[in-house]
């Protein structure tokens, strides 16, 4: 009995034994790697100074070459993050000595290619951001139209865009939606054209209707008096015949409603004074003699 409980008592001992020489082993790899996490850490401190001096250089550089605003932001933020990346790099072949460039590479690609797989949705925005930023047009504060998307530039962020609805909502777009989308941007220019649709009876006058309709939009409030009006006869409609009126106008959208109302106010009253009818749509019919009369129900099918 008493050798069973010395045998135990050994083997206690020697367990006890083995897991102190391991957390010892590990307290002196974590004391040899006490330099080269400190070092590690003085290198992220050295990359956090470059980057935010970087950034700031660039930015006084781009500022003096007038770029646009999300041109800037682009360049301040690759240039971060290239800085970030080798500062990176250099930390962890420090902190770990074992890890060749070779190996760190491999390793970063067969990381990237997983990473790519989970975050596909992340890194399509943010490759779309970039080129979003990239390009000429769509500014800060321009009218835009993007699918079902509708409203004003606030933002442009590498993964997402900011867009004010005119109900004030805020829209957080993803870069993917308005890379995707046919861009429609109404405030490229500063004036843009308008058009509205109105009719006049059958028995007018036509040039006479027309030069009415001109003059009342030439004089009305916000319409761009160095061009061009347009006053086109173009069709046969059920009770009337159509002029299509076109006038220039600002891009934005207080400028477009302000001069739509009242370009419409105007021509109604001009109409008015001119005494020439704007029609409300009606049915004309015509019996004829020795025809019998239809049934309500016949007429009530034709008429629709």
């Amino acid at each position: 009995m008493n050798s069973q409980l010395d045998k135990t008592i050994d083997k206690s001992f020697d367990t006890a034994s083995v897991l102190t020489r391991q957390l010892w082993k590990i307290w002196e790899s974590l004391v040899e790697m006490v330099p080269g996490m400190i070092i590690a850490l003085m290198v992220l401190l050295v990359t956090w100074l470059i980057a935010s001096s970087a950034t700031r250089i660039a930015d006084w550089i781009t500022k003096k070459q007038e770029l646009r605003p999300s041109l800037r932001a682009l360049i301040d933020t690759l240039i971060r993050i290239g800085i970030w990346i080798f500062g990176l790099l250099v930390a962890l072949t420090i902190l770990l000595p074992g890890l060749t460039p070779t190996g760190l590479v491999t390793g970063l690609g067969l990381g990237t290619v997983a990473i790519g797989f989970a975050f596909q949705d992340f890194f399509e925005n943010f490759l779309a951001g970039i080129f979003i930023m990239a390009r000429k047009k769509m500014r800060i504060g321009d009218y835009i139209k993007a699918g079902d998307i509708e409203g004003t530039v606030e933002m442009i962020r590498l993964r997402d865009t900011h867009i004010r609805k005119l109900s004030r909502e805020l829209l957080i777009v993803p870069n993917t939606h308005m890379f995707k989308n046919t861009l429609e941007i109404l405030t490229d220019e500063t004036t843009r054209r308008h058009e509205i649709v109105t009719g006049v009876a059958y028995d007018t006058d036509l040039e006479k209707a027309r030069v009415v309709i001109k003059e009342a939009v030439k004089g009305a409030d916000g319409v761009d008096k160095s061009r061009p009006v347009d006053v086109l006869a173009t069709e046969f409609n059920n009770s009337s015949i159509d002029f299509t009126v076109r006038w220039w106008s600002g891009s934005g959208v207080p400028d477009m409603l302000d001069s739509r109302d009242s370009v419409v106010r105007r021509i109604k009253q001009s109409l008015n004074d001119a005494n020439i009818e704007i029609p409300f749509p009606y049915v004309t019919v015509t019996f004829k003699d020795g025809v019998p009369l239809v049934d309500k129900r016949d007429l009530d099918q034709q008429v629709e």
